[in-house]
């Protein structure tokens, strides 16, 4: 029981980590599947096109499919056009809002990066698509281009160039595998300079910041769980009014203007020390200080804890 219980600690200390392991794991399994089962290179002159497809396309759907599953995304983005004032955006919003988007792509990314790195760790992709490519004849050709570019399109169908032609060449798997390990190497040395930056202009101090993320995570689990027990009794109550045809009881929900002063995204200010937008409305007489209607129209993201 001891173990078992280490072990659910650990995983939920680590759940971010494991997750997103879990999920490059997923994708390499699933490169691995399309490499060995659904790719066929033509080996023709649609070799460049049919392997950039399978190289590039789906690391382009992922990232699209990394942007729709973070809830940052939609937070950003709704109501934003059918506000009153949606013109009136001033230019610190503006950069809050490009710095907020740097970090939803940094996010998004992940999955899309692990897919082209272990495709051209696995070449069949790079491969396919270098052999097309008039650049390549280039390196590879000294000669007569025009019959070692026919005999390049082959190569991923198993035919093997001349010496003359390899001589003092990397191949193309040899290519493939070299750009795949500088495109690991590169994307952990970001990561790190990236974590390293972000901690270093962090507001506050490493156990704070601990607890900022400890407390993020339970207000976000806790608002899930009040949000449907709210969401049921009214559904109960608007129900029973119809079907039984008797007069609603009074019940308070929120309004759409406190709904509004929730929906930013919160702002650290070194004078004051709340920790989401909902405590800073439960905090100022909720929200109808005119301090806090001031802030609320023009936030700037704070990158260091999660919102979503």
């Amino acid at each position: 029981m001891n173990i078992l219980r280490n072990a659910m600690d650990f995983c939920i200390r680590h759940q971010k980590v494991l997750g997103y392991s879990t999920v490059s794991l997923l994708t390499a399994a699933t490169e691995y599947i399309f490499s060995a089962v659904v790719f066929k290179c033509p080996c023709n002159s649609g070799n460049m096109l049919y392997g950039l497809s399978f190289l590039l396309a789906p690391a382009f759907i992922l990232l699209l499919l990394g942007y729709m599953a973070n809830a940052r995304t939609w937070l950003l983005l709704t109501g934003k056009c059918s506000q009153e004032k949606h013109l009136q955006r001033s230019s610190g919003r503006t950069c809050a809002c490009l710095c907020q988007l740097l970090q939803m792509t940094a996010k998004a990314s992940v999955v899309p990066l692990t897919w082209i790195a272990v495709a051209l760790l696995g070449v069949d992709f790079y491969e396919c698509a270098a052999s097309g490519s008039n650049w390549t004849a280039h390196f590879f050709c000294k000669g007569n281009i025009i019959d070692c570019q026919t005999q390049l399109l082959q190569v991923p169908c198993g035919k093997e160039l001349p010496a003359n032609i390899t001589h003092e060449r990397l191949s193309l798997k040899a290519q493939s595998q070299l750009f795949g390990w500088f495109l690991i190497a590169a994307i952990m040395t970001v990561a790190l300079i990236s974590i390293c930056f972000s901690h270093c202009y962090s507001p506050v101090s490493y156990l704070h910041l601990r607890f900022w993320k400890i407390y993020s995570k339970k207000e976000r689990e806790l608002f899930e769980i009040k949000a449907k027990e709210h969401a049921t009794k009214l559904a109960e109550r608007n129900t029973n009014c119809f079907f039984e045809a008797t007069d609603p009881t009074p019940f308070h929900t929120p309004s759409r203007e406190d709904w509004q002063k929730i929906s930013f995204l919160y702002s650290f200010h070194s004078q004051e020390q709340y920790y989401s937008m909902i405590h800073k409305y439960a905090s100022t007489n909720r929200g109808k200080s005119t301090k806090f209607k001031e802030e609320g129209e023009d936030h700037a993201v704070l990158g260091f804890v999660e919102e979503a």
